[in-house]
């Protein structure tokens, strides 16, 4: 049975596909609402329309091949049209937290190089104030534990991110530290002072990426510009 986080899901999604024109270059992001707008957007290339895109996890690329979208990478083109993605959690500023898929720093790459960010959401995932979900970090292998004591220095709760029993591995081989926040009342603010550490590659809050959110909720689609 499908439910109806799924259905408003998919109905964010599709709402998505209708945005992009053919002949676009895209940012395609990670997560099961894009998914949804993957399998749309699959169907449209089926019927015709030319696209072709950088994915930003083995995950999304694979689906990709799967619909017939095709690929790019950054060696190949330097601006996208347009980036379609979810958010863990996105605010009314359109702040945002991202990476409980685990693709964070490719989804940052991407949304910095395109024209334009459209954000697909369910309603659960818009909040006044960011930081009820973890807040993952980006670090290197090496060293890892040096982090982890700058993080307990600045009073932050953290936790290695596990798959299976095991440290949880990036599509670029990293680590990832989720990090209780609780309520984040400066993101740009915890934003650079998280990437200022040795060791951090990136962190999951999304200051100024999003152009257009797309939420779909109860049998419609809102379209909010920011």
């Amino acid at each position: 049975m499908v439910s109806a986080q799924d259905i408003n899901k998919q109905m964010a999604g599709a709402a998505a596909a209708e945005m992009v024109e053919d002949g676009m270059v895209l940012g395609l992001g990670t997560g099961s609402t894009v998914n949804f707008f993957l399998r749309a957007l699959g169907e449209k290339v089926a019927a015709g329309m030319r696209v072709a895109g950088i994915p930003t996890s083995e995950r999304t690329a694979t689906l990709c091949r799967e619909v017939g979208i095709g690929l790019l990478d950054f060696a190949e083109v330097g601006r996208l049209d347009l980036a379609v993605d979810g958010a863990d959690e996105i605010d009314p500023d359109f702040h945002m937290i991202k990476g409980g898929g685990g693709a964070l720093l490719r989804e940052k790459m991407v949304a910095a190089a395109a024209d334009r960010v459209v954000i697909a959401v369910d309603p659960s995932k818009r909040v006044e104030s960011l930081g009820a979900f973890p807040l993952p970090v980006e670090v290197v292998p090496f060293g890892h534990q040096q982090v982890e004591r700058r993080l307990d220095a600045m009073g932050i709760s953290y936790r290695l991110r596990l798959a299976d029993g095991k440290p949880y591995v990036t599509d670029n081989g990293n680590l990832i530290l989720d990090c209780g926040m609780g309520d984040i009342d400066d993101p740009r603010a915890l934003h650079d002072s998280l990437n200022a550490i040795t060791g951090v590659v990136d962190n999951g809050l999304f200051i100024d990426l999003c152009h257009c959110l797309i939420v779909g909720a109860d049998g419609r689609v809102e379209v909010i510009e920011k």
